[in-house]
């Protein structure tokens, strides 16, 4: 849309014209009379007035030489006024004209801007009509510029959205539209053969690659991809604005196969978004109703086959789709933001349960990468904590080592505000990083949680055996302890305590439990207070304990 500010100055501008012509006109009627006048009067009057200006005598009537001279006064000041309003005029035209250039473009690029290109598009779309032809549309995101933005400065970002536009600019077709609709998005549309749509491919292919070259600024090599949704004009789309739609569901769908590519638009998509959107709704509805619960996952000491504690999983069950997997609804939750209300809501649930349970029993989290971003989070934690009673020591906070990339220094914050509380935090999918050995000298790390990948291969892959060994060896000479996620089987876990790790978690010791199967393993192994037990567990076969081969495997 055109910024409010550029249509109030263009309505300043014309508004402002019409005041100063109407006040032109006034100025010139009495420029003429004042002429008139003079014509008028001139002939008589003049050698009366040069005579009474010399100071000689016997000049003529003094009311019409003072007339005489008024005139001359009048036409010098309407010449003047004149000169003035012509300048005003043109300054007012020279602002109506940037008002209106403001209006339709972006100011940065200089390319159309978002309300421009959709009025401009929706005559393409009738002139290709007319030629038998179609019309493509194309919305193009920049991958990862936020990373120029920050670490470079926005100077820098805007010099690659300047060089960017212009690569854009020389890779289309000759007659095409182009435009910034903000941000790092652009769009662009042109008439093309229906019956040769890879011409479209091909134009996108180029896209991708100019773009994806490297913009030199100050000696810094500054690179940036592109992600591109397409959409085609066809005589069911209902308007122009659909044509945008439909490219922009393409250009996210690009995102979600990994971006730096293109994607025509599929009624699927559409069809997709709708369902995540209904299911972002039912989430913002069934968070504050409780509909999402923790389940926890066994984690056993493997030289004594122990109960030590769970990791607590968020399960979502809806009251209209039943049980639902943590691998839908967490990345909506953290598209959206709704992962800090959604997390909190699980984590208290979560001590409330727990702190009825034997002291023995640890509680293990993992932190979205997303919530680490948050600087209050250890403050949450903690208020938590005091609010239901758990205690801090029973609680082991998990970070993957991907979310410690976005902000270290963050990170350390809050790994030692929760640390000092006496939390414990243990770094999660161990060796699927890029500085692992680094985390962990900046880090002050309890435990290593070596990733499912290597565990579940142990038996079949020598290298995988070898990573392990030597994860559990670094855990040994820094002091902490070591987890391995994914056993599922006897003879893995075998393998695992000959290695030497302490504690093991997986498959093999049953699926994520809901808080009543819980409460039946903890009352069958005494580790509920008497008083639990007297107020009853359920003992459903759903609630009794399961086997390896009754499980299934852990997610989220």
């Amino acid at each position: 849309m055109a910024r409010p500010e550029a249509d109030q100055s263009v309505k300043i501008a014309k508004n402002g014209y019409k005041l100063s012509a109407g006040r032109d006109v006034v100025t010139g009627g009495i420029v003429i009379l004042a002429i008139l006048m003079f014509i008028g009067t001139g002939g008589t009057v003049l050698s009366d007035a040069i005579e009474s200006l010399s100071g000689k005598a016997g000049g003529g009537d003094n009311m019409l030489v003072s007339a005489f001279l008024l005139n001359i006064a009048l036409i010098m000041f309407g010449w003047r006024r004149y000169k003035d309003l012509s300048n005003e005029v043109d300054e007012r035209a020279a602002a109506e004209q940037l008002a209106h250039s403001l209006a339709i473009t972006d100011p940065l690029t200089g390319l159309l801007n978002r309300r421009t290109i959709g009025e401009k598009t929706a005559d393409l779309t009738d002139e290709a009509q007319r030629k038998h032809k179609s019309v493509a549309f194309l919305m193009l995101d920049l991958d990862n510029f936020k990373n120029i933005n920050d670490v470079h400065g926005h100077s820098a970002g805007d010099v690659v959205l300047k060089q960017v536009a212009s690569r854009i600019a020389s890779v289309l077709p000759v007659k095409n539209l182009l435009a910034r609709l903000g941000g790092d998005e652009f769009a662009c549309a042109f008439i093309f053969d229906p019956e040769q749509p890879e011409m479209v491919e091909r134009i996108a292919d180029d896209l991708i690659d100019s773009i994806a070259s490297p913009i030199v600024e100050n000696g810094t090599h500054l690179v940036v991809t592109t992600s591109i949704g397409m959409s085609r004009h066809e005589p069911e789309t209902a308007d122009v604005d659909a044509l945008m739609r439909h490219a922009d569901i393409a250009m996210y769908s690009a995102k979600k196969q990994g971006r730096n590519r293109h994607c025509w638009f599929d009624e699927i998509m559409e069809k997709e978004l709708q369902t995540r959107n209904s299911l972002e709704s039912e989430m913002r509805a069934g968070i504050p109703k409780g509909e999402f619960v923790p389940y926890y996952e066994q984690q056993i000491d493997l030289a004594t086959g122990k109960l030590t504690g769970f990791e607590m999983l968020c399960r979502w069950e809806s009251r209209t789709q039943g049980l639902i997997s943590p691998e839908i609804f967490i990345p909506i939750a953290e598209e959206t933001g709704m992962i800090g209300d959604l997390s909190l809501s699980v984590l208290r649930q979560s001590f409330d349960n727990a702190k009825l349970w034997d002291p023995s029993l640890t509680i293990s989290v993992n932190i979205s990468p997303i919530q680490l971003l948050d600087p209050w989070l250890a403050q949450k934690i903690v208020k938590l904590l005091v609010e239901t009673g758990f205690p801090a020591n029973r609680l082991e906070i998990e970070i993957t080592e991907s979310s410690l990339f976005e902000n270290l220094s963050l990170a350390q914050s809050i790994i030692g505000s929760l640390k000092n509380q006496g939390i414990k935090i243990a770094l999660d999918d161990f060796g699927t990083g890029y500085s692992s050995l680094a985390h962990l000298r900046a880090l002050p790390f309890d435990r290593i949680k070596i990733d499912r990948s290597f565990v579940t291969s142990i038996l079949l892959n020598p290298e995988s055996k070898a990573i392990v060994k030597a994860i559990t060896g670094l855990g040994e000479s820094l002091g902490m302890a070591i987890t391995a996620e994914g056993i599922e089987d006897k003879e893995t876990e075998n393998e695992l305590r000959r290695i030497g790790c302490a504690k093991g978690q997986g498959w093999y010791y049953g699926r994520p439990l809901s808080i009543d199967q819980t409460r039946t393993i903890l009352a069958e192994r005494n580790l509920l207070p008497a008083n639990q037990i007297e107020a009853g567990v359920p003992n459903t076969e759903a609630s009794a304990p399961i086997t390896a081969e009754s499980g299934q495997r852990k997610t989220g």
